[in-house]
């Protein structure tokens, strides 16, 4: 408020996880901001989209994330940076007026890396100038249907939709999912995944502040042993994850020496998740009353989690139940006909947590939600007598990849700039440890050669490092449909074929 933000602007967020990430989240709410979260694994081109699609008036940052400089890209996405003036005045980024860097790693750190950010503790001390009076004002004029989220979620567009959630949406799908898990004030959290994720930041962070429990960060970014340990030095009562980061916490070396025996329950969501495993976090981490859950940003996230009560056939081989006061049903995909119990059709849901709309893209959210108010989830599945859904797979091209929703068309897109590519089909192969793994076919100009080294290198940095891809596949031809459209499903029969006699693992 000091710094001159008010309800309905929009701060981001890039930053991995850590106490100030959940300040920001809980500030930006408590005054109406809408808290724009984007992707600690952005390059500069992703961030550049979010910054002008979203039309970020502030930025909030972290100096670095692994091998990726924040300050660099910053510096070259906006010279006005290197002005002499705390509030910017960009030609590319017009609704941007400030950068906020801050230091987990040393709070108190006020040294500038440009004339054009401004500090967290600047941030800190300007907030004496607003009174407790206006800042109750100010949050009581808020309404509970306001758009107080953005989120990132890929589309077959091939550029990221902005999820518009409310604080309706958020706030009571995290009380319903901590009503079945049965959480109290006495529990403990530990998070591994993002929080700028659904996941983190409403199963996690708005879950535990809905009744009083523990959040604990193990680490800055998602590291086995630290969860591990840190489930053992805070006696943690329950973890979340994705699958591919419960088979890592499994599989890693140290893991008979932790004691895990605090461990009761735990949200596994975000990518299929295998009967198999769901038995092995039941058995060997002691975690008894882990639960599936199902969903999509678009919906706040959770639509759907098995309960410690469901017998275990169902808690392993379905997602559960739609969480309360939200509608599901299973259509048709032809036509759109409700289909009977027990048939296999595309999931649909409406409610209390379907998002407003994609900001700035009001022909994709008719796509999504028709004039009834139901979403298109692009998933496929049954639903038998009780309630109970079972997916199946999925109508869309999506890949996910140990969690993360990747959508083939953006990458296409983005290697079709190389100027050897004459054509790209981007698809995903089955990989055990992630679930998914990304494949490309690649058709290059007649005479033109190249490498798979040669195209990582080109989307090393402009695209995020889980959405290169891992098996690239140089070829003279596609398979096509009679109107020219590539058949996919071709190619990854083939590819999986090529992989097999290659002995790669899958």
């Amino acid at each position: 408020m000091a710094l001159g933000f008010k309800r309905g602007d929009r701060i981001g967020v890039w930053s991995t996880n850590n106490v100030e990430w959940l300040m920001i989240q809980m500030a930006t709410a408590r005054i109406g901001a809408i808290l724009v979260n984007i992707n600690p694994a952005y390059r500069s081109m992703e961030l550049a989209y979010a910054l002008q699609q979203s039309e970020i008036q502030c930025l909030f940052v972290i100096p670095r994330f692994r091998s990726s400089d924040y300050i660099a890209m910053l510096k070259e996405l906006i010279p006005e940076l290197r002005q002499d003036s705390a509030k910017i005045k960009s030609e590319v980024f017009p609704n941007l007026s400030r950068v906020v860097i801050f230091d987990p790693k040393n709070p108190l750190h006020t040294e500038l890396p440009a004339p054009g950010f401004s500090t967290w503790q600047q941030v800190l001390s300007a907030s004496e100038t607003i009174s407790q009076l206006e800042l109750e004002k100010q949050t009581a004029s808020l309404d509970r249907d306001d758009v107080i989220n953005v989120q990132y979620t890929s589309g077959t567009t091939g550029v990221p939709k902005a999820v518009m959630l409310t604080h309706h949406g958020i706030l009571n799908n995290a009380w319903f999912s901590a009503m079945s898990m049965h959480f109290t004030e006495r529990d403990r959290l530990v998070v591994p995944v993002p929080f700028y994720h659904c996941f983190g930041m409403v199963l996690a962070n708005l879950l535990c502040l809905s009744v009083g429990a523990c959040v604990v960060i193990g680490s800055e970014y998602f590291d086995a042993n630290k969860v591990l340990a840190a489930v053992e030095k805070e006696k943690c009562t329950a973890i979340h994850g994705v699958p591919t980061m419960f088979i890592a916490e499994l599989e890693d070396e140290n893991f008979r020496r932790f004691d895990l025996s605090s461990l009761r329950t735990g949200i596994m969501a975000g990518a299929p998740c295998p009967p198999e495993l769901m038995q092995r976090v039941i058995k060997d981490m002691q975690c008894d009353e882990i639960l599936i859950g199902y969903g999509e940003t678009e919906a706040s996230p959770l639509t759907h989690l098995t309960t410690s009560a469901d017998g275990m056939e169902r808690r392993i081989n379905t997602v559960g139940r739609n969480l309360p006061h939200q509608e599901v049903k299973i259509v048709d995909t032809e036509t759109g006909a409700t289909l009977p119990l027990g048939k296999i059709g595309e999931i649909c849901f409406r409610g209390y947590h379907i998002m407003r709309g994609y900001y700035g893209q009001p022909e994709k959210t008719m796509e999504a939600i028709d004039p009834t108010g139901w979403l298109y989830s692009g998933d496929l599945g049954s639903m038998d007598e009780y309630g109970y859904v079972q997916i199946t797979g999925r109508c869309k091209e999506m890949i996910i990849r140990g969690g993360e929703n990747i959508y083939p068309r953006e990458i296409e897109d983005f290697i079709f700039t190389h100027t050897k590519v004459a054509e790209v089909g981007v698809f995903g192969v089955p990989d055990e440890k992630y679930g998914e793994q990304v494949a490309a076919w690649i058709q290059l100009h007649n005479s033109e050669t190249a490498t798979a080294e040669e195209i990582r290198n080109f989307c090393q940095d402009n695209i995020a490092r889980f959405k290169i891809p891992k098996y690239i596949h140089f070829v003279s031809k596609f398979p096509l449909t009679v109107t020219g459209k590539l058949q996919k499903f071709k190619m990854r029969e083939e590819m999986v074929e090529l992989l097999r006699e290659a002995n790669q693992q899958l």
